[in-house]
């Protein structure tokens, strides 16, 4: 199989050194947490090209940062019909008349050229048009023709960074469950893609079923729930090299539901005997194991706190499964979930702030958020199916699977921002389930 070390790119960034105003806090912002937002209206022009050669470079990169800047729900872009003025030098003065009379607040403008060794280099400016300033300094990224739609996709982290005050999410990768054929004989194997869904590869065969994948803090390795054994087992997989290995929890019992510490050195996962479902923690390195849940009941599902000193997780102890909170060690746990119906599959924002979850109550899926405390719920989906969050990033965006009903039904993966706005499907050539968001490459 087709290692993904040669597809991953050594881009480099940089300051431009040309003279540029700095407003790193300018009064273009959107406050991405209201409830109703009106897009902000952007103009994009297709980045400068330095030779006929760079020409469909630069088409390209410009192409990825609108479709990414757009597709947040965040913003508009104007259409190139409207434009007065034309960039056609990345140097020249920004005439801000033309661009405020089409009532473009952000301007975006761009280079591409090539140097003498083949690297292509891009170059950008963002504006605050009716302000008449530069947003932040120009930078210029470096890297390879095959590298084009990523420094497409740093470009507009930055850019969605300096007008929202956010981290961005759009240089990252998402790892899931592939899954092709009819219901009661689908096929399941891991798949990688960018967030958008462009260049996705396959990471195992449709052998063995897998279920759960959850990628390492750094992003360098997947755990996932595999039944290649003709049982549930704990696996890692290295992504650079696309090989995997089963991790020595414990031994005779059904492992699953894995997920990585912050540190990336350890793991939460659940064992099952008899009827009893625990959780238990892993040191990777030496893989000794260590048992954190032992009521009589099904415990599942953990998920760390940013700082790793939290555990949040999924338990029917109370008599309906329910979502807890206990210390990363083991200990007493706090019941956070009061509402009506079950709650299950939480994950601990990345921000520390929120849970996602899922949530089934009078025939109907949610997925939703909550603070920590359990206070603030709040469902942004509804659906026959609806399970499997995952955070953004950034923490602003979840992913989800969402499988529709009948004998037909299939699962596709879909994305919405915390607010409830902006629901749409994410692009995969088949059916996905069990996304896991990656961080920032």
């Amino acid at each position: 199989m087709k290692t993904l070390v040669s597809c991953l790119l050594a881009l480099t960034l940089a300051l431009l050194s040309l003279p540029a105003q700095v407003h790193a806090q300018g009064p273009l912002r959107i406050e991405i947490t209201e409830g109703v937002i009106e897009p902000l209206p952007f103009a994009a022009p297709t980045f400068v090209a330095s030779s006929a050669e760079t020409q469909s470079y630069a088409q390209e990169i410009t192409q990825v940062v609108r479709a990414d800047l757009t597709g947040t729900g965040l913003f508009r872009q104007i259409s190139a019909d409207a434009f007065i003025s034309q960039i056609t030098s990345f140097e020249s003065p920004v005439q801000f008349a033309d661009w405020r009379a089409i009532n473009a607040q952000a301007l975006i403008t761009g280079a591409v050229s090539v140097d003498g060794s083949g690297r292509v280099i891009v170059k950008f400016r963002v504006y605050d048009v009716f302000a008449g300033t530069e947003l932040g300094q120009g930078m210029q990224f470096v890297g390879t023709p095959d590298g084009l739609r990523r420094m497409g996709h740093k470009v507009a982290d930055q850019v969605y960074s300096r007008i929202t005050g956010e981290g961005g999410y759009f240089d990252s990768r998402v790892v899931f469950v592939s899954e092709q054929g009819p219901k009661d004989a689908r096929q399941k194997r891991l798949a990688i893609m960018d967030y958008d869904g462009a260049n996705l590869q396959y990471l195992t065969d449709s052998s063995a079923i897998v279920l759960a994948p959850r990628f390492s803090p750094n992003g360098d390795r997947v755990i996932y729930t595999s039944y290649a054994t003709g049982e549930p087992r704990v696996h890692m997989l290295d992504v650079g090299s696309v090989q995997s290995r089963i991790l020595p929890t414990q031994q005779g019992l059904m492992s699953f539901a894995p997920r990585f510490a912050p540190s990336g050195q350890s793991l939460l996962y659940s064992a099952t005997t008899g009827s009893n479902t625990d959780i238990f923690s892993m040191d990777i390195a030496t893989g000794q194991t260590r048992q954190l849940t032992s009521a009589p009941s099904i415990e599942t599902a953990p998920s760390f706190s940013p700082d790793g000193n939290r555990v949040v997780f999924e338990s029917d102890r109370s008599g309906s499964q329910q979502l807890y909170i206990m210390p990363a060690g083991g200990g007493e746990a706090t019941r956070i979930s009061f509402g009506e119906g079950r709650y299950g599959t939480p994950v601990w924002s990345p921000r520390g702030d929120l849970i996602a979850f899922t949530k089934q109550n009078a025939g109907r899926f949610h997925i939703g958020v909550m603070r920590t405390d359990g206070s603030e719920e709040r469902l942004l989906t509804a659906s026959f199916l609806d399970e499997s969050p995952t955070w953004a990033p950034n923490g602003r965006v979840i992913m989800f699977s969402r499988e529709t009903q009948g004998a037909t039904g299939s699962s596709s993966l879909y994305s919405v921002d915390i607010s409830g706005r902006n629901l749409k499907r994410v692009a995969t050539p088949a059916g996905g389930s069990d996304p896991s968001w990656g961080p920032l490459q």
